[in-house]
C-alpha cells in the first residue's frame, strides 16, 4: 500500500531537558494520555471521513511533505498556544491520509475482521507496554541509539522497496517495524516517566506515531497471514 512507504519515517526524538519532581511527572503523563486519546479520536474520525468519501491515495511525496511539515510546526510551536491547535491538524492530516489505506483493506475479503483484529492487537500491545513501563518505572532509555539505528533500517529499506521488487521484502519490514515501534513506546513512555520528556504535546505525537505505524503495520501483517495480501 502507497501510505506504508512513508509510515515508518516520521519519529520525533526526546530532547534532553531537566528532570521533573514526581508530582510534575505525574501530570506530564497524565496530560499526555489524555491529549493522547483526544488526538487518536480525532484521527480516527478525519479517517473515517476518508474511508467515507472514498478518498483516493494522496500522492506519496505530498503526504510526506504534508506530514514532515506538519510535525516542524507542532516542534517548533511545542511550548505556545498553537501547540494544540497543531496537534490536531497533525494527527488529523496523518489519519486523513490513511484513510485510503485502511479503506483498501476493508475493501478485501475479510478486511473488516483484519482491520478489527489489528485495531486489537494495537491496542494490547500499547496498554500492555504501557501498563509495564508505568508500574515498573524501569528507564529504557538505553534503548534509545538500538531504536533509531532500527528506524533508519526500517526507512532505507522501505525507500529501496519503492524501486525494486523483492518478493517477502515488504513483510520483512513490516515485522521489524513492530518490533522498532514496540521498543519506541517502552522509550517513550520511559522518557515520560525519567524526565526526557517534559512537554506532554512532544510526548503525545511520539507515543501518537508509536501507535500508528504499530498499527499500519500490524495490518500489513495480518492481512499477509490471512493470504488475503
Amino acid at each position: 500500500m502507497q501510505d506504508k512507504r512513508f509510515s515508518a519515517a516520521v519519529h520525533t526524538q526526546s530532547m534532553d531537558i531537566p528532570a521533573l519532581s514526581s508530582l510534575d511527572t505525574n501530570r506530564v503523563i497524565k496530560n499526555t494520555y489524555l491529549l493522547l486519546a483526544m488526538t487518536l479520536l480525532f484521527s480516527t474520525a478525519t479517517a473515517g471521513v476518508a474511508i467515507m468519501t472514498n478518498a483516493a491515495p494522496m500522492h506519496w511525496l505530498l503526504s510526506i511533505g504534508g506530514s514532515l511539515g506538519l510535525l516542524f510546526a507542532v516542534t517548533k510551536v511545542r511550548n505556545s498556544p498553537m501547540a494544540l491547535p497543531m496537534v490536531f491538524a497533525f494527527t488529523g492530516f496523518f489519519g486523513y491520509i490513511l484513510g485510503p489505506t485502511i479503506n483498501a483493506y476493508l475493501s478485501i475479503p475479510n478486511g473488516t475482521e483484519i482491520v478489527t483484529t489489528s485495531l486489537a492487537l494495537t491496542a494490547t500491545i500499547f496498554l500492555s507496554l504501557s501498563a509495564y513501563a508505568l508500574t515498573s518505572r524501569k528507564d529504557f532509555s538505553f534503548m534509545g541509539g538500538f531504536l533509531f539505528v532500527g528506524l533508519i533500517v526500517i526507512v532505507l529499506a522501505s525507500i529501496a522497496g519503492i524501486f525494486f521488487s523483492v518478493p517477502g521484502m515488504q513483510l520483512a519490514i513490516s515485522a521489524a517495524a513492530v518490533l522498532i515501534f514496540s521498543g519506541y513506546i517502552l522509550y517513550d513512555t520511559s522518557q515520560i516517566i525519567h524526565g526526557g520528556q517534559t512537554n506532554y504535546v512532544m510526548a503525545t505525537v511520539s507515543l501518537y506515531l508509536d501507535i500508528v505505524n504499530l498499527f499500519m503495520h500490524l495490518l500489513h501483517l495480518v492481512s499477509a497471514f490471512t493470504g488475503d495480501d
